[in-house]
Protein backbone atom coordinates (compact mmCIF):
# COMPACT_ATOMS: atom_id res chain seq x y z
CA UNK A 1 0.00 0.00 0.00
CA UNK A 2 1.25 3.50 -0.81
CA UNK A 3 2.35 5.65 2.12
CA UNK A 4 0.09 8.33 0.61
CA UNK A 5 -3.03 6.21 1.10
CA UNK A 6 -5.53 8.02 3.30
CA UNK A 7 -3.39 11.16 3.56
CA UNK A 8 -4.96 14.60 3.30
CA UNK A 9 -2.97 16.77 0.91
CA UNK A 10 -3.49 20.39 -0.06
CA UNK A 11 -2.24 21.01 -3.60
CA UNK A 12 -1.54 24.71 -4.14
CA UNK A 13 -1.37 25.88 -7.76
CA UNK A 14 -0.06 29.30 -8.78
CA UNK A 15 -0.24 31.24 -12.02
CA UNK A 16 2.60 29.86 -14.10
CA UNK A 17 2.93 27.91 -17.31
CA UNK A 18 4.02 24.86 -15.28
CA UNK A 19 0.49 24.65 -13.88
CA UNK A 20 -0.29 22.07 -16.56
CA UNK A 21 2.03 19.66 -14.71
CA UNK A 22 -0.19 19.96 -11.64
CA UNK A 23 -2.86 17.92 -13.39
CA UNK A 24 -0.47 14.97 -13.60
CA UNK A 25 0.64 15.47 -10.01
CA UNK A 26 -2.97 15.52 -8.84
CA UNK A 27 -3.72 12.35 -10.79
CA UNK A 28 -0.71 10.57 -9.23
CA UNK A 29 -1.68 11.59 -5.69
CA UNK A 30 -5.29 10.47 -6.11
CA UNK A 31 -4.19 7.20 -7.70
CA UNK A 32 -1.96 6.58 -4.66
CA UNK A 33 -5.01 6.88 -2.40
CA UNK A 34 -4.56 10.44 -1.13
CA UNK A 35 -7.48 12.80 -0.56
CA UNK A 36 -6.50 16.05 -2.29
CA UNK A 37 -7.92 19.54 -1.92
CA UNK A 38 -6.78 21.93 -4.65
CA UNK A 39 -6.27 25.58 -3.68
CA UNK A 40 -5.49 27.97 -6.56
CA UNK A 41 -4.41 31.56 -6.79
CA UNK A 42 -6.64 33.73 -8.99
CA UNK A 43 -3.85 33.82 -11.57
CA UNK A 44 -3.64 30.03 -11.53
CA UNK A 45 -7.10 29.82 -13.06
CA UNK A 46 -5.77 31.64 -16.14
CA UNK A 47 -3.54 28.65 -16.92
CA UNK A 48 -5.75 25.68 -16.03
CA UNK A 49 -9.48 25.44 -15.38
CA UNK A 50 -10.82 24.47 -11.97
CA UNK A 51 -13.25 22.08 -13.68
CA UNK A 52 -10.37 19.87 -14.82
CA UNK A 53 -8.91 19.75 -11.32
CA UNK A 54 -12.19 19.20 -9.48
CA UNK A 55 -13.09 16.31 -11.78
CA UNK A 56 -9.86 14.57 -10.75
CA UNK A 57 -9.96 15.39 -7.04
CA UNK A 58 -13.75 14.97 -6.68
CA UNK A 59 -13.67 18.17 -4.61
CA UNK A 60 -14.56 21.73 -5.60
CA UNK A 61 -11.44 23.80 -6.18
CA UNK A 62 -10.95 26.54 -3.59
CA UNK A 63 -9.70 29.86 -4.93
CA UNK A 64 -11.62 32.69 -3.33
CA UNK A 65 -12.47 33.40 0.30
CA UNK A 66 -16.19 33.25 -0.52
CA UNK A 67 -18.16 31.19 -3.03
CA UNK A 68 -19.52 33.60 -5.62
CA UNK A 69 -23.06 32.24 -5.84
CA UNK A 70 -23.78 31.24 -2.24
CA UNK A 71 -21.47 33.46 -0.21
CA UNK A 72 -20.15 30.36 1.56
CA UNK A 73 -16.91 31.12 3.41
CA UNK A 74 -13.91 28.85 2.85
CA UNK A 75 -12.03 28.41 6.12
CA UNK A 76 -8.28 28.42 5.58
CA UNK A 77 -7.92 27.51 9.27
CA UNK A 78 -9.97 24.34 8.85
CA UNK A 79 -7.97 23.42 5.75
CA UNK A 80 -4.73 23.92 7.64
CA UNK A 81 -5.89 21.59 10.41
CA UNK A 82 -7.23 19.01 7.93
CA UNK A 83 -4.05 18.58 5.92
CA UNK A 84 -1.29 16.04 6.51
CA UNK A 85 0.89 18.07 4.17
CA UNK A 86 0.70 20.94 1.72
CA UNK A 87 2.53 21.01 -1.61
CA UNK A 88 2.66 24.14 -3.74
CA UNK A 89 3.49 23.23 -7.33
CA UNK A 90 4.11 25.36 -9.22
CA UNK A 91 5.18 28.06 -6.79
CA UNK A 92 5.77 31.35 -8.60
CA UNK A 93 8.16 34.12 -7.55
CA UNK A 94 5.19 36.24 -6.51
CA UNK A 95 3.67 33.57 -4.25
CA UNK A 96 7.05 32.61 -2.79
CA UNK A 97 7.60 36.27 -1.87
CA UNK A 98 4.16 36.52 -0.27
CA UNK A 99 4.70 33.30 1.68
CA UNK A 100 8.11 34.46 2.90
CA UNK A 101 6.75 37.78 4.17
CA UNK A 102 3.25 36.79 5.30
CA UNK A 103 1.34 38.78 2.67
CA UNK A 104 -2.02 37.04 3.02
CA UNK A 105 -3.97 38.51 0.12
CA UNK A 106 -5.30 35.28 -1.40
CA UNK A 107 -6.69 31.95 -0.30
CA UNK A 108 -3.52 29.98 -1.04
CA UNK A 109 -1.24 32.15 1.13
CA UNK A 110 -3.72 32.33 4.02
CA UNK A 111 -4.02 28.54 3.88
CA UNK A 112 -0.22 28.27 3.91
CA UNK A 113 -0.03 30.54 6.97
CA UNK A 114 -2.63 28.34 8.73
CA UNK A 115 -1.03 25.02 7.82
CA UNK A 116 0.07 22.90 10.78
CA UNK A 117 1.76 20.20 8.72
CA UNK A 118 4.83 20.00 6.50
CA UNK A 119 4.84 22.28 3.46
CA UNK A 120 6.63 21.41 0.21
CA UNK A 121 7.41 24.14 -2.32
CA UNK A 122 8.26 23.45 -5.98
CA UNK A 123 9.44 26.75 -7.54
CA UNK A 124 8.76 27.41 -11.22
CA UNK A 125 9.85 30.55 -13.06
CA UNK A 126 12.32 31.68 -15.70
CA UNK A 127 16.07 31.56 -15.05
CA UNK A 128 16.56 35.30 -14.51
CA UNK A 129 13.76 35.48 -11.94
CA UNK A 130 15.10 32.39 -10.20
CA UNK A 131 18.61 33.83 -10.02
CA UNK A 132 17.53 37.24 -8.72
CA UNK A 133 18.80 37.93 -5.16
CA UNK A 134 15.29 38.70 -3.90
CA UNK A 135 14.01 35.32 -5.07
CA UNK A 136 17.03 33.57 -3.58
CA UNK A 137 16.48 35.37 -0.28
CA UNK A 138 12.77 34.50 -0.22
CA UNK A 139 13.44 30.82 -0.91
CA UNK A 140 16.05 30.75 1.83
CA UNK A 141 13.54 32.37 4.18
CA UNK A 142 10.98 29.67 3.38
CA UNK A 143 13.61 27.02 4.03
CA UNK A 144 14.49 28.62 7.37
CA UNK A 145 10.80 28.43 8.35
CA UNK A 146 10.93 24.63 7.96
CA UNK A 147 9.46 24.36 4.46
CA UNK A 148 10.94 21.74 2.14
CA UNK A 149 12.04 23.22 -1.20
CA UNK A 150 11.92 20.69 -4.03
CA UNK A 151 14.84 21.25 -6.36
CA UNK A 152 13.68 21.51 -9.98
CA UNK A 153 16.42 19.50 -11.64
CA UNK A 154 17.49 16.68 -9.34
CA UNK A 155 14.29 16.05 -7.45
CA UNK A 156 16.26 15.90 -4.22
CA UNK A 157 15.51 18.14 -1.28
CA UNK A 158 17.30 21.41 -1.82
CA UNK A 159 20.42 22.24 0.19
CA UNK A 160 21.24 25.47 -1.65
CA UNK A 161 20.06 27.65 -4.49
CA UNK A 162 17.65 25.71 -6.66
CA UNK A 163 18.58 25.16 -10.30
CA UNK A 164 17.15 26.70 -13.46
CA UNK A 165 13.65 27.48 -12.31
CA UNK A 166 11.95 24.56 -14.03
CA UNK A 167 9.31 22.88 -11.87
CA UNK A 168 10.30 19.36 -10.93
CA UNK A 169 8.44 16.60 -12.74
CA UNK A 170 5.21 15.41 -11.07
CA UNK A 171 6.53 11.85 -10.73
CA UNK A 172 9.52 13.13 -8.73
CA UNK A 173 7.35 15.28 -6.48
CA UNK A 174 5.04 12.34 -5.78
CA UNK A 175 8.10 10.22 -5.00
CA UNK A 176 9.36 12.82 -2.51
CA UNK A 177 5.99 12.84 -0.77
CA UNK A 178 6.01 9.03 -0.67
CA UNK A 179 9.45 9.06 0.97
CA UNK A 180 8.39 11.71 3.45
CA UNK A 181 5.37 9.76 4.69
CA UNK A 182 7.26 6.47 4.63
CA UNK A 183 9.87 7.99 6.95
CA UNK A 184 7.09 9.02 9.36
CA UNK A 185 5.58 5.54 9.55
CA UNK A 186 7.33 4.78 12.84
CA UNK A 187 4.20 3.17 14.31
CA UNK A 188 3.61 0.81 11.41
CA UNK A 189 2.59 -2.63 12.66
CA UNK A 190 1.64 -1.35 16.13
CA UNK A 191 -1.84 -1.59 17.59
CA UNK A 192 -2.86 1.48 19.57
CA UNK A 193 -5.79 2.06 21.90
CA UNK A 194 -6.82 5.68 22.57
CA UNK A 195 -9.62 6.94 24.79
CA UNK A 196 -11.15 10.37 24.32
CA UNK A 197 -13.86 12.72 25.48
CA UNK A 198 -15.96 12.76 28.64
CA UNK A 199 -18.21 10.10 30.08
CA UNK A 200 -21.84 10.81 30.90
CA UNK A 201 -23.25 9.15 34.01
CA UNK A 202 -27.04 9.08 33.87
CA UNK A 203 -29.23 10.51 36.60
CA UNK A 204 -32.43 9.90 34.67
CA UNK A 205 -33.28 9.60 30.95
CA UNK A 206 -32.55 13.32 30.31
CA UNK A 207 -29.87 14.30 32.84
CA UNK A 208 -26.33 13.19 33.54
CA UNK A 209 -23.15 13.93 35.45
CA UNK A 210 -20.25 14.83 33.16
CA UNK A 211 -17.50 17.33 32.45
CA UNK A 212 -16.42 19.85 29.81
CA UNK A 213 -14.06 17.61 27.84
CA UNK A 214 -14.43 18.15 24.07
CA UNK A 215 -12.42 15.07 23.05
CA UNK A 216 -10.19 17.16 20.75
CA UNK A 217 -6.91 16.00 22.31
CA UNK A 218 -7.80 12.32 22.14
CA UNK A 219 -9.03 12.56 18.55
CA UNK A 220 -5.83 14.39 17.55
CA UNK A 221 -3.79 11.58 19.15
CA UNK A 222 -5.75 8.89 17.32
CA UNK A 223 -5.27 10.71 14.00
CA UNK A 224 -1.55 11.19 14.66
CA UNK A 225 -0.98 7.51 15.48
CA UNK A 226 -2.92 6.45 12.39
CA UNK A 227 -0.93 8.84 10.19
CA UNK A 228 2.23 7.10 11.41
CA UNK A 229 0.97 3.70 10.33
CA UNK A 230 -0.60 2.36 13.53
CA UNK A 231 -3.79 0.32 13.68
CA UNK A 232 -5.84 2.54 15.99
CA UNK A 233 -8.96 1.89 18.02
CA UNK A 234 -10.50 5.05 19.47
CA UNK A 235 -12.90 4.54 22.37
CA UNK A 236 -14.82 7.78 22.55
CA UNK A 237 -17.27 9.22 25.00
CA UNK A 238 -20.09 11.51 23.79
CA UNK A 239 -18.54 14.25 21.63
CA UNK A 240 -19.51 16.16 18.49
CA UNK A 241 -16.24 15.45 16.64
CA UNK A 242 -15.65 13.41 13.51
CA UNK A 243 -12.59 11.51 12.34
CA UNK A 244 -10.68 12.43 9.19
CA UNK A 245 -8.67 9.24 8.88
CA UNK A 246 -10.82 6.25 7.87
CA UNK A 247 -8.17 3.88 9.23
CA UNK A 248 -9.18 4.70 12.83
CA UNK A 249 -11.74 2.28 14.28
CA UNK A 250 -14.22 4.25 16.38
CA UNK A 251 -16.02 2.68 19.34
CA UNK A 252 -18.62 4.98 20.90
CA UNK A 253 -19.52 4.65 24.57
CA UNK A 254 -21.40 6.74 27.10
CA UNK A 255 -20.50 5.82 30.67
CA UNK A 256 -17.26 5.04 32.46
CA UNK A 257 -18.21 1.38 32.85
CA UNK A 258 -18.96 1.10 29.13
CA UNK A 259 -15.57 2.68 28.39
CA UNK A 260 -13.82 0.25 30.72
CA UNK A 261 -15.51 -2.72 29.06
CA UNK A 262 -14.48 -1.51 25.60
CA UNK A 263 -10.89 -0.95 26.77
CA UNK A 264 -10.71 -4.40 28.39
CA UNK A 265 -11.70 -5.90 25.03
CA UNK A 266 -9.02 -4.04 23.06
CA UNK A 267 -6.13 -3.62 25.52
CA UNK A 268 -4.85 -7.23 25.60
CA UNK A 269 -4.00 -7.07 21.88
CA UNK A 270 -2.65 -3.49 21.98
CA UNK A 271 0.99 -2.45 21.96
CA UNK A 272 0.23 1.06 23.22
CA UNK A 273 -2.71 2.48 25.15
CA UNK A 274 -3.22 6.22 25.63
CA UNK A 275 -5.81 7.10 28.26
CA UNK A 276 -6.81 10.60 27.20
CA UNK A 277 -10.50 10.49 28.17
CA UNK A 278 -11.77 12.62 31.04
CA UNK A 279 -13.62 9.85 32.85
CA UNK A 280 -16.17 10.88 35.48
CA UNK A 281 -14.95 9.86 38.93
CA UNK A 282 -18.45 9.23 40.25
CA UNK A 283 -21.81 7.99 39.02
CA UNK A 284 -25.28 7.95 40.59
CA UNK A 285 -25.91 4.76 42.55
CA UNK A 286 -29.46 4.59 41.20
CA UNK A 287 -30.68 5.80 37.82
CA UNK A 288 -34.32 6.84 37.58
CA UNK A 289 -36.24 5.20 34.73
CA UNK A 290 -38.31 8.36 34.24
CA UNK A 291 -37.60 12.09 34.28
CA UNK A 292 -37.37 13.41 37.83
CA UNK A 293 -40.00 16.13 38.08
CA UNK A 294 -39.07 19.54 39.40
CA UNK A 295 -42.51 19.90 40.97
CA UNK A 296 -41.72 17.34 43.69
CA UNK A 297 -41.84 18.97 47.10
CA UNK A 298 -38.51 17.44 48.15
CA UNK A 299 -35.22 18.19 46.47
CA UNK A 300 -33.90 14.83 45.20
CA UNK A 301 -30.77 13.47 46.81
CA UNK A 302 -28.33 11.76 44.44
CA UNK A 303 -26.14 9.16 46.09
CA UNK A 304 -22.86 8.70 44.24
CA UNK A 305 -20.58 5.71 43.88
CA UNK A 306 -17.02 5.62 42.59
CA UNK A 307 -16.46 4.77 38.97
CA UNK A 308 -13.70 2.30 38.08
CA UNK A 309 -10.27 3.80 37.43
CA UNK A 310 -9.71 2.69 33.84
CA UNK A 311 -6.00 3.53 33.65
CA UNK A 312 -5.28 1.78 36.96
CA UNK A 313 -7.27 -1.28 35.88
CA UNK A 314 -5.28 -1.54 32.65
CA UNK A 315 -2.09 -0.96 34.63
CA UNK A 316 -2.78 -4.16 36.55
CA UNK A 317 -3.45 -6.01 33.29
CA UNK A 318 -0.35 -4.66 31.52
CA UNK A 319 2.00 -7.29 30.20
CA UNK A 320 5.69 -6.95 29.47
CA UNK A 321 6.31 -4.87 26.35
CA UNK A 322 3.05 -2.92 26.50
CA UNK A 323 3.12 0.84 26.96
CA UNK A 324 0.44 2.57 29.01
CA UNK A 325 0.11 6.36 28.90
CA UNK A 326 -2.12 8.39 31.19
CA UNK A 327 -3.28 11.99 31.41
CA UNK A 328 -3.58 14.21 34.45
CA UNK A 329 -5.56 17.44 34.58
CA UNK A 330 -4.59 19.26 37.76
CA UNK A 331 -5.35 22.59 39.43
CA UNK A 332 -2.72 22.48 42.20
CA UNK A 333 0.47 20.57 43.03
CA UNK A 334 0.43 19.59 39.38
CA UNK A 335 3.80 17.85 39.06
CA UNK A 336 3.57 15.98 42.38
CA UNK A 337 0.06 14.75 41.64
CA UNK A 338 0.99 13.65 38.13
CA UNK A 339 4.04 11.72 39.29
CA UNK A 340 2.03 10.04 42.06
CA UNK A 341 -0.51 8.85 39.46
CA UNK A 342 2.31 7.66 37.21
CA UNK A 343 3.58 5.32 39.93
CA UNK A 344 0.26 4.27 41.46
CA UNK A 345 -1.36 3.33 38.14
CA UNK A 346 1.70 1.50 36.76
CA UNK A 347 2.01 3.90 33.81
CA UNK A 348 5.00 4.27 31.53
CA UNK A 349 4.29 7.93 30.86
CA UNK A 350 1.85 10.60 31.99
CA UNK A 351 0.87 13.85 30.27
CA UNK A 352 0.10 16.75 32.59
CA UNK A 353 -2.36 19.47 31.61
CA UNK A 354 -2.77 22.43 33.93
CA UNK A 355 -6.05 24.28 34.28
CA UNK A 356 -4.00 27.33 35.25
CA UNK A 357 -2.68 27.88 31.72
CA UNK A 358 -4.83 30.06 29.48
CA UNK A 359 -5.65 28.27 26.22
CA UNK A 360 -5.04 24.80 27.68
CA UNK A 361 -7.42 22.22 29.13
CA UNK A 362 -11.01 21.49 28.18
CA UNK A 363 -12.71 22.78 25.06
CA UNK A 364 -9.76 24.62 23.50
CA UNK A 365 -7.96 24.03 20.20
CA UNK A 366 -4.60 24.42 21.94
CA UNK A 367 -2.87 22.71 24.83
CA UNK A 368 0.21 23.09 27.01
CA UNK A 369 1.61 19.90 28.47
CA UNK A 370 4.44 18.48 30.51
CA UNK A 371 5.43 14.86 29.93
CA UNK A 372 6.73 12.66 32.74
CA UNK A 373 8.19 9.22 32.10
CA UNK A 374 8.62 6.31 34.48
CA UNK A 375 12.42 6.59 34.22
CA UNK A 376 12.26 10.10 35.70
CA UNK A 377 12.60 12.03 32.43
CA UNK A 378 10.56 15.21 32.17
CA UNK A 379 9.88 17.53 29.21
CA UNK A 380 7.82 20.72 29.10
CA UNK A 381 6.19 22.12 25.97
CA UNK A 382 4.77 25.53 25.19
CA UNK A 383 1.21 26.31 24.15
CA UNK A 384 0.54 24.69 20.75
CA UNK A 385 -2.36 23.51 18.59
CA UNK A 386 -3.54 20.12 19.80
CA UNK A 387 -2.47 18.49 16.54
CA UNK A 388 1.12 19.56 17.24
CA UNK A 389 0.81 18.50 20.88
CA UNK A 390 -0.33 15.07 19.66
CA UNK A 391 2.82 14.78 17.54
CA UNK A 392 4.97 15.70 20.56
CA UNK A 393 3.23 13.08 22.70
CA UNK A 394 3.62 10.34 20.09
CA UNK A 395 7.28 11.28 19.63
CA UNK A 396 7.72 10.84 23.38
CA UNK A 397 5.95 7.47 23.32
CA UNK A 398 8.18 6.24 20.52
CA UNK A 399 11.31 7.29 22.44
CA UNK A 400 10.52 4.96 25.38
Amino acid sequence: MSSLSGKHIILGICGGIAAYKSVTLLRLLVKAGAEVQVVMTPAGKEFITPVTLSSLSQKPVVSEFFTANTGEWHSHVDLGLWADCMVIAPATASTIGKMAHGIADNMLVTTYLSAKSQVFVAPAMDLDMMAHPSTTANINLLRSYGNIIIEPESGELASGLVGKGRMEEPEKIAEILERYFSSKADMKGKKVLVTAGPTHEKIDPVRFIGNYSSGKMGYALAEECASRGAEVTLVSGPVSLSLHNPAVKLVRVESAREMLAACEDVFPSSDVAVMCAAVADYAPRNVADHKIKREHSDVPVIELVKNPDIAATLGKMKRSGQLLVGFALETDNEADNACEKLQRKNLDMIVLNSMRDKGAGFGTDTNKVTIFKADGAREEFGLKPKREVAADIVDAIMSI
